[in-house]
């Protein structure tokens, strides 16, 4: 029996799919064997669905650990984040010191590769209070975004324990997306939440130090194929671009219309995506 309890996302990511569940829900195939996200982000459709036996990855480091500690160190995770946010100034002047004091230990620990406990709830305050919730890092592999002037806590306990509970039905990998449907068999699920192909030659974002090429995205049309082949069941979802266009030609291609309140521009916060089928 599933937990009636559905969690949402404990972060705000780039591309999260929350707006898109409903669209997404109208193409889930019927039934399915197990679950594959190799690109987990926020993990909005997994946290939807709960599903039972899944594979779940990112190549963030950081974002997996925090969703290990979580999982196996509950209690430990939930007592570092309320000490951090107890600790958060009332004024806006301190807090803002506050908040870059905390991201130069975050990027410390991420310099040195530390993913701890304190790791993991460092990086859910800095998501609230940053601008736009924004996870983006330079070349070094620091995060720099700048404070956000919020106040608020960075947490809720009741979500949490729902998150946590999800995370036990799962296992987790931090690593390339090819490794984690090496084991996808035919009638399993595997949902591509891949990185956005660019809308022009500068549009490229990275979310690791490596970023996400368009080899990167040669790559993965390549793996879609190769698991068609295998009888999985496939969806994918990215911008709506010729590249992508040309690199699914053939599948089912469905346009949807998105908001993209993450982006900085107003002007731009509106666009199209593709959710991309093989049934």
């Amino acid at each position: 029996m599933r937990n009636t309890e559905i969690p949402s996302p404990l972060i705000k990511w780039a591309g999260g799919k929350r707006q898109l569940l409903n669209r997404i829900d109208d193409r889930l195939p019927k039934e399915f064997g197990r679950y594959f996200e190799p690109f987990f982000g926020g993990g909005a459709l997994f946290f939807h669905l709960k599903p039972e036996n899944a594979t779940i990855n990112d190549l963030n480091p950081a974002l997996m650990n925090l969703y290990s500690r979580v999982r196996d160190e509950f209690d430990e995770y939930i007592h570092m984040l309320s000490k951090i946010d107890l600790a958060m100034p009332s004024n806006k002047t301190d807090a803002k010191k506050y908040y870059y004091a905390l991201r130069d230990r975050y990027n410390e620990l991420l310099l040195t590769s530390t993913y701890t406990v304190e790791t993991a709830a460092l990086l859910v305050f800095i998501n609230k209070h940053c601008f736009n919730g924004l996870y983006r890092v330079n070349a070094k592999g620091a995060f720099n975004v700048p404070y956000n002037n919020s106040l608020r806590v960075s947490f809720d306990p009741v979500n949490t324990k729902a998150v946590s509970d999800a995370l036990v039905r799962a296992h987790l990998l931090c690593g390339d997306f090819s490794q984690a449907v090496i084991d996808a068999q035919k009638n399993d699920f595997v949902f591509f939440d891949s990185p956005y192909a660019p809308l022009n030659d500068t549009s490229f974002e990275a979310y690791t130090k490596e970023g996400f090429l368009e080899k990167d995205h040669q790559r993965l049309a390549l793996l879609y194929r190769e698991l068609d082949e295998r009888g999985c069941y496939l969806m994918l979802t990215n911008h709506d671009t010729p590249l992508i266009r040309e690199l699914y030609a053939g599948y089912r291609i469905d346009v949807v219309e998105v908001s993209r309140a993450i982006n900085s521009d107003a002007s731009k916060r509106k666009g199209t995506e593709v959710i991309i089928t093989n049934y």
